[in-house]
């Protein structure tokens, strides 16, 4: 999947209003994505490779120490020379958004909902995924104009929170993460997840190809 840009950023002139629907464009109706954390510049870069050979094109690389910013650095150069998409996870703060863009990471990812670091991203040409757990922080972002959301911790909050936030937020699309893998990752998907966030199951041979029948199955409309 090659990415030609942000779009649905919402700049109008010195105003913005938040808008994150340009993950529609960039998940691409993808049913997976790949999160590596703590691994080193090498290893993940050869996990994103293989999540890349496997047909999951999104790669997300959490920074929280300098480490893990080298780490995206090199796998976000990997990705454009490939046409895949990298981005930043646990983005807590303005000055982690700065170290996003300046790693090249193309969306910001984070835990919880802080429109400070929503408002810092969009500002730096970079969408923002940000994380709920309650219907009070999904209304809230729905409210700030924000769709893709991410529902953390997945595997704390169960599949049948998915269902009951679906009810009265038909509009919000989900991204499921933490604790996520080859065998659990169809529930969420099924309980209305658009994505599934998925990391060690990436070096889990036996897990490969049920990730890759889970990639071919038809997307979420």
């Amino acid at each position: 999947m090659t990415h030609t840009g942000m779009t649905g950023t919402g700049m109008t002139g010195t105003g913005m209003t938040m808008d994150n629907s340009g993950f529609d464009e960039l998940f691409g109706g993808t049913r997976l994505m790949a999160i590596l954390r703590g691994m080193g510049a090498e290893r993940s870069l050869a996990v994103s490779t293989t999540a890349w050979d496997l047909g999951i094109d999104v790669v997300e690389l959490p920074i929280q120490t300098a480490d893990d910013v080298e780490a995206l650095r090199v796998v976000a150069a990997a990705g454009r020379e490939r046409g895949k998409v990298v981005g930043a996870g646990t983005v807590v703060s303005v000055e982690h958004v700065a170290q996003a863009v300046s790693a090249g990471a193309s969306f910001t990812v984070s835990p919880g909902l802080d429109l400070d670091v929503v408002r810092a991203s969009q500002e730096a040409g970079l969408l923002s995924l940000p994380g709920v757990a309650t219907a009070s922080e999904v209304q809230s972002a729905l409210a700030a104009g924000l769709t893709w959301l991410k529902a953390f911790p997945a595997s704390v909050l169960g599949p049948q929170w998915l269902t009951a936030m679906n009810g009265p937020f038909p509009q919000a699309r989900f991204v499921t993460t933490g604790g996520m893998n080859a065998a659990n990752a169809g529930e969420y998907l099924d309980a209305g997840a658009h994505v599934v966030a998925v990391g060690s199951a990436l070096e889990d041979p036996a897990q490969l190809p049920q990730l890759a029948a889970i990639l071919g199955a038809a997307p979420r409309p």
